[in-house]
């Protein structure tokens, strides 16, 4: 009986041990079973991510140098539902900028505020200019930065350097001369380079031989409003040559002999300068318009009006043109890019009013825009609220029926005033 009662608590105890051994093993065997189907969702999830990865890079045509890092703390089981915006059917267009390196900031600003305002529903390709090879840390900024393709072209020297005609001597006598009467950039040797190139390069750079239309954007600009419509679209639709926003006048001091070789030009070249049909009275007319008189008197027939060309939407096969082509030659033969300061908006403004039909430019009306120190903003409070815009017509610096504008004239000798819809 003893013998027993001393047996009874070492077979409990035996039976307690492979009780708790059998609790370990089922613990244990829950550990590694969630492991393995940790382990499975993990790599489903990777999976999937890295699906994802590939069709945005390849929907929205980025191209970088190294690829998307996946995420490995992101577990949405809704994630395999993305889906990209459907973007409208595109025209065959590029916005187009001219920039150096050391303008990335300026650069990206413009970006960004395109991109929100218009090109994020249309994904257009971007090309860059420079006369000197872009960085990597421009070239990753901007292509993370655009909606569609980015693509990087090196100006040829040709395209952008002083002409071995010009006499060296005379230029850096009138450079200095500019430089100490203060003409605006009448120093500048680059700026006169950049104008020349506006003026007669741009459109021959082989990066752009695909296209048949640009936007010009410039480092450092705003754009107040949503777009209202595709401009490309409304280019193409409405057979327009030439789109602008802002009309001022040129500072004459940088243009004294321009309109003498222009005069020369439309002598000479008769049966490509269309005088019934063109706009040669926008660039002439000195009458009283409204209540405002021009706010400088000129010392030729040219009233210094221009296109503000830092922002324009044109055709590039209308600056392919052998008469646009002829008529940048004739002017460029004279000397004035380097011997004055003849800048690529009144060079573009005067060619475009003498060779195209009024009715082929056309003046953006419900398209905001900011370069400093002017901006255009919708005149009508419903479209600006229907815009989402950020501006005010009624402030300085509003520039559309200022004693500087010459929108004004546009509408009397131009097209006139019209008020666009688009039915996109």
């Amino acid at each position: 009986m003893l013998r027993n009662q001393t047996r009874r608590p070492f077979v409990v105890i035996i039976f307690l041990l492979a009780l708790f051994g059998l609790y370990l093993t089922y613990i244990l065997s829950l550990v590694l079973l969630n492991c393995l189907e940790g382990s499975r969702i993990e790599k489903d999830l990777f999976e999937r991510s890295r699906e994802v990865a590939e069709k945005y890079q390849s929907h929205r045509g980025r191209h970088f140098k190294k690829p998307l890092k996946l995420s490995s703390n992101s577990y949405d089981d809704e994630m395999n539902g993305f889906t990209f915006h459907k973007v409208p059917q595109r025209e065959n267009a590029t916005l187009l900028m001219l920039v150096r390196n050391w303008e990335l900031n300026g650069a990206l600003k413009s970006m960004r505020s395109l991109e929100d305002r218009f090109n994020r529903d249309y994904h257009y390709d971007w090309t860059f200019l420079n006369d000197e090879p872009f960085d990597d840390a421009f070239i990753e900024a901007t292509t993370a930065m655009a909606s569609g393709k980015t693509q990087y072209a090196l100006v040829p020297p040709e395209h952008w350097n002083r002409p071995n005609w010009i006499d060296e001597e005379e230029f850096e006598r009138r450079l200095q001369l500019m430089e100490e009467k203060g003409v605006l950039y009448g120093g500048t040797r680059s700026y006169r380079n950049m104008c020349r190139f506006n003026s007669g390069y741009f459109f021959r750079q082989k990066v752009l031989e695909p296209y048949d239309y640009y936007f010009r954007v410039e480092p450092d600009v705003e754009y107040y409003c949503d777009f209202p419509y595709d401009p490309f679209k409304v280019m193409r639709r409405n057979n327009k040559k030439y789109g602008f926003v802002i009309a001022i006048y040129e500072y004459e001091d940088t243009i004294p002999t321009l309109w003498d070789a222009v005069e020369e030009f439309i002598e000479d070249n008769k049966e490509i300068v269309d005088m019934e049909n063109n706009s040669y009275d926008f660039i002439t007319d000195s009458e009283v318009v409204g209540t405002f008189t021009p706010i400088v008197d000129s010392n030729s027939d040219y009233n210094l009006c221009h296109f503000w060309s830092n922002f324009e939407i044109g055709d590039l096969n209308f600056f392919r043109s052998e008469r646009y082509k002829k008529y940048f030659e004739y002017l460029d033969s004279k000397g004035g890019f380097y011997y004055e300061r003849w800048g690529d908006a009144p060079v573009h403004s005067i060619g475009v009013s003498l060779l195209l039909n009024r009715d082929e430019i056309i003046h953006f009306d419900e398209l905001a825009y900011y370069h400093n120190p002017y901006y255009t903003c919708p005149a009508s409070h419903n479209m600006r609220i229907q815009q989402r815009c950020q501006c005010n017509p009624h402030e300085d610096g509003h520039v559309d029926i200022d004693p500087n504008s010459c929108l004004m004239r546009w509408w009397k000798n131009g097209a006139g005033k019209t008020f666009l819809k688009d039915d996109q």
